[in-house]
This record gives structure tokens, C-alpha cells and sequence, in this order.
């Protein structure tokens, strides 16, 4: 009677395991059970695009609006702006007087925005709930200096002074606060000059897309920076706008609905989404659930532990991305909706969070194409050439290392590229895919043989090395688990024990003979009414 007893509990478990690892079509065949995760997921795709894209759409006028008003503000602040920046900073000055009518000319066009402005802006306060003008001048305490006689007697400790020009005072007579004491410079100690304000401003370029119009704070500084005291004056101009919500809207029309319509879309999103990573879960959990069950009953029977990568098929990893990226949509899409309704403001953290789960949607796809063993091929090649690229990635990073950080020490002075350790980074990996070789070679500063010598040493070497041997070894890697791969198609894969245990026939029912491929190899089996007290697992 035990024994019977264990026969019945082994078919069991068997009928469990093919079940469990069986496709929704072969699933539907079993037993007519309609696949509603794999419905859930193309419906899913089709929802979650469809909000990325009007999302997308409506972030592009966001970003449009500051990019313009930026420029716009560069050309009202910035006396003798060309339109287009130099280099890091956006245009400098050489002379004592160019930085006065600089200054003066930020503070002027400042008072006069009214009246030169073409965008709907309107002062703002600062951070002390005042309107107008923050000049703020940092210079070294104290010092003298006479080049001639290479003598500097210089108090290193920094002294910031502040001045407040509000609007009533701007429109007194110019000449009263320019020839103020504050803005006599001593350009010897003088470290920066920083002018910042606040402007409102409306977007209302959202009315034409049906949707409500934005408010903004922009928050710009003008830094005339002078701490190299190399003759030349940067001056950089910052503007950090910051979207909230209008106090008093008053739109006729059509919008209004149509923003409703919108929440109504994204509280769709939001089920399918929650539906979505309630159906995986489940499935995680009883994949869990089976899992202990195969482990228990295999030490029971076999007196020996399964191996770790059985156990790790138990648990399917497209359904933990899959709830990753439900996750990361219902959070989006709730922002999202707060962001409509004009409650929030934080279009980047949503961007990010909409995005990722979109890309990870889209990823999943893959499983599906899976099923096919046409398309199978990519998934278990990379899934074979993981491991093997990790390791591979890893030694070959710290040569890049190596190379980053040498070429930042010692072409940092002579080349544009290598400046930084950024700038270095991003420039080798270019050189490693074959971009902007040449360039990278010429604009090499000829001001020393040395390192003209040494530039070309550490450039041939690195294209040498990464090109020639890293990459392709690297490509090496990738192609030797894909012959391997397809040599299991054609002759069969390796045999593991959950494979064999699924092979093998019961007592009571007939073999069948399966492939040997793992997802696919299990046959669909039609349910018979002797049948119905075994628990199948979904």
C-alpha cells in the first residue's frame, strides 16, 4: 500500500512538472485553459506604449520651452552673445571694461524685461521673498601683488559680499548704483562675480496639444568666473527652471475633458499593470511551492540533492521582469496623473520610471518568441555567453582602466579629449568601435615631442589591443556559444536530472517520446476523468 501510495505521489509530482513547464499553447491544449497572462501582456504592450508616447510627446514641450527660454535669456543677459556657447562657458571678456559693461548690461536688461521680452515672464521672488537683483562678488581678503618684482602677499581666506537691488531701485537714476562701492573691482583678488534672479513663466504652447499650461520658476545665474586669473573672464549662464502648479487656471473650452479622458487612460494602465504582476507573483509562488516539492521527493527517493541549475529553472525570470516592470508602470503611471491633474511637477523621475518598464515590456517579448526554435537561439546563446562575457568584461575592464587613467594624467594638457576622466572614458570606448580615429590622432598639441611620441604609442597600442585581440575574443566568446548552442538543436541537449525525471513514464500511462529541448520537449497531454484528483499547477 506504500508503494502504491508512492507511485501515486511520483505521477503526481510528474503530471505537476510538465504542466508547470509546458508554453500557453501547449497549456491550452491540455486542458482549454485560455492563456490570460500571455493576453494580459500583449494588451499590456499595446497600453503601456500608447501612454509612453503621448507621455513622450507632451515632455517634449517641456523641454522645448526651457531650451528656448534658455537661449532667449543668454541673448537678453549676455551683452555680445554669438549664439552659440564657447566651449563649457557661454562667451568671456578680456578687459576691465568689457566685465563693467557686462555686469551693467545684465542689471539694465534685467530692469527694461518688460518692455524687451517677447515670452509671457514676469519677475519672481528669490530665496529671501524678494523681487529684483542678487549680486553677490567673491574675492581673497586681503593681498598685494607685484608681478614685476614676482611678489604676492595674498590672504587665502574668501570673502563674499552680497548686494540686493530690487526694482525700485533699479529705476532710480543708473549712474546712483553703478557707482556704488561694491562694484569697484579689484580684478587682482577677485574670484567671481555671480548675478542671479527669478522669472516666471507660462507655457502656453500645451493649449494647442489640449492639455493645461504649465507654470515655471526660472532660477538663472550669470558667473563671471576669474579664479584662474589668466587675463581671461568666463561667464557662464545657468537657468534651472522648475515646473509648479498655476494658482489660478481659468481655460474655456475642451481641455478640461480631455484631461479627464487622460487619468481615465492611465487608471486603465494602472489595473492592467496590477493584474499583470498579481497573475506572475502567483506563478513565482507556486513555481516555489513546486520546487520544494521536487527537492523533497528527489533526497527522499535518490538520497541526494538536485543541482543548482534545475533549481534555478523553477524559477522563471521572465516573470520577475515582468513584475520589475509592472512595478515601475504603476508608479509612473500614478505620477503621471498627478503631473496631469498639475499636482506634481517631477517630469524626469517619471520619464525614467515610464521608459525602464516600456524597455523591459518590450524585452519580455522575446519570451514569447522563444517558443519557436528559430528564435530560441538568441535567448540560449546569450544565456550560455553571460557567464563567460561577465568574466571576460571584467579582466578587460581593468585594462581600460589602466588606459583611462593614464591617458587623463598625461594627454589631459595636450588634448581636448582626455581632459577628464569622463571625457577619456567616453573617447577610448569610441576609439574601440571604430569612431573618430582620425580626429583623435590630429588635434594631439605638437607643443612637446615627448608626448607627441607617447600619444601615439598609447593610441596604437590601445586600437591595437582592443580591436585586434579584446574584441575578438570577445566576439570569440559570443560565437563559440552559439556553435555550441546549435550543435545541441541538432544532436540534443545535455540531459539534467529534472529532464530525466520528466522522461520517465508512469506505471499507469504510456510513454510518450518528447524532444529533448527543454521548454519545448514536453509533450501536451490530454486530461482523463481518472485524472481530475491531480493538481496541476498554472
Amino acid at each position: 500500500m506504500a508503494h502504491l501510495d508512492s507511485e501515486v505521489t511520483e505521477e503526481c509530482l510528474r503530471e505537476d512538472l510538465k504542466f508547470y513547464f509546458m508554453n500557453p499553447c501547449e497549456k491550452f491544449r491540455a486542458r482549454q485553459q485560455i492563456p490570460w497572462k500571455m493576453g494580459l501582456q500583449i494588451l499590456k504592450i499595446v497600453m503601456v506604449t500608447t501612454q509612453l508616447v503621448r507621455f513622450g510627446l507632451s515632455n517634449q514641450l517641456v523641454v522645448a520651452f526651457k531650451e528656448e527660454n534658455t537661449v532667449a535669456f543668454k541673448h537678453l543677459f549676455l551683452r555680445g552673445y554669438s549664439g552659440v556657447d564657447e566651449d563649457e562657458y557661454s562667451c568671456s571678456v578680456y578687459t576691465q571694461e568689457d566685465t563693467y559693461e557686462s555686469i551693467f548690461f545684465a542689471i539694465s536688461q534685467f530692469h527694461q524685461l518688460r518692455n524687451l521680452s517677447l515670452g509671457t515672464l514676469g519677475y519672481g521672488e528669490n530665496e529671501d521673498n524678494r523681487i529684483g537683483l542678487k549680486v553677490c562678488k567673491q574675492h581673497y581678503k586681503k593681498g598685494t601683488m607685484f608681478p614685476s618684482n614676482e611678489t604676492l602677499n595674498i590672504d587665502s581666506d574668501i570673502e563674499i559680499d552680497c548686494i540686493h537691488l530690487d526694482l525700485q531701485t533699479l529705476s532710480k537714476n543708473p549712474q546712483d548704483w553703478k557707482n556704488s562701492s561694491f562694484f569697484r573691482l579689484a580684478f587682482y583678488r577677485l574670484l567671481q562675480v555671480e548675478i542671479s534672479f527669478h522669472l516666471k513663466g507660462i507655457d502656453l504652447q500645451t493649449i494647442h496639444s489640449r492639455e493645461l499650461p504649465d507654470c515655471y520658476i526660472f532660477q538663472n545665474t550669470i558667473i563671471f568666473d576669474n579664479k584662474a586669473h589668466s587675463g581671461k573672464i568666463k561667464i557662464y549662464f545657468d537657468s534651472d527652471a522648475n515646473i509648479e502648479e498655476c494658482k489660478d487656471l481659468n481655460i474655456s473650452g475642451s481641455i478640461q475633458k480631455n484631461t479627464q479622458y487622460v487619468l481615465v487612460f492611465d487608471a486603465f494602465v494602472i489595473v492592467i499593470c496590477l493584474a499583470s504582476l498579481i497573475l506572475c507573483t502567483r506563478s513565482i509562488v507556486l513555481g516555489l511551492r513546486l520546487r520544494k516539492r521536487f527537492l523533497n521527493f528527489f533526497l527522499e527517493k535518490y538520497k541526494r540533492c538536485v543541482c543548482n541549475a534545475d533549481q534555478w529553472e523553477f524559477i522563471n525570470r521572465w516573470y520577475i521582469l515582468v513584475i520589475i516592470s509592472d512595478l515601475m508602470s504603476i508608479i509612473g503611471s500614478i505620477l503621471k496623473m498627478e503631473i496631469k491633474a498639475k499636482n506634481l511637477t517631477n517630469y524626469d523621475l517619471c520619464s525614467i520610471l515610464l521608459g525602464t518598464s516600456t524597455l523591459f515590456v518590450w524585452v519580455g517579448v522575446i519570451r514569447y518568441l522563444g517558443y519557436f526554435q528559430a528564435y530560441n537561439v538568441l535567448i540560449l546563446t546569450m544565456q550560455a555567453s553571460l557567464p563567460k562575457v561577465l568574466r571576460f568584461c571584467a579582466c578587460a575592464g581593468m585594462i581600460y582602466l589602466g588606459y583611462t587613467f593614464c591617458g587623463w594624467i598625461v594627454l589631459g594638457p595636450y588634448h581636448d579629449k582626455f581632459e577628464n576622466l569622463n571625457t577619456v572614458a567616453e573617447c577610448l570606448f569610441s576609439l574601440v568601435n571604430g569612431d573618430d580615429m582620425y580626429a583623435t590622432f590630429a588635434h594631439i598639441q605638437q607643443k612637446s615631442l615627448l608626448v607627441w611620441l607617447f600619444s601615439r604609442l598609447y593610441l596604437y597600442s590601445f586600437i591595437s589591443l582592443f580591436i585586434y585581440m579584446i574584441l575578438s575574443l570577445f566576439i570569440a566568446i559570443i560565437t563559440d556559444s552559439y556553435d555550441t548552442i546549435k550543435k545541441y538543436q541538432q544532436n540534443g541537449f545535455p540531459v539534467t536530472d529534472l529532464q530525466e525525471f520528466l522522461k520517465e513514464c508512469g506505471s499507469k500511462e504510456k510513454c510518450q517520446k518528447e524532444s529533448s529541448a527543454f521548454l519545448s520537449c514536453i509533450c501536451c497531454l490530454r486530461r482523463n476523468g481518472s485524472d481530475d484528483h491531480l493538481m496541476l499547477i498554472n
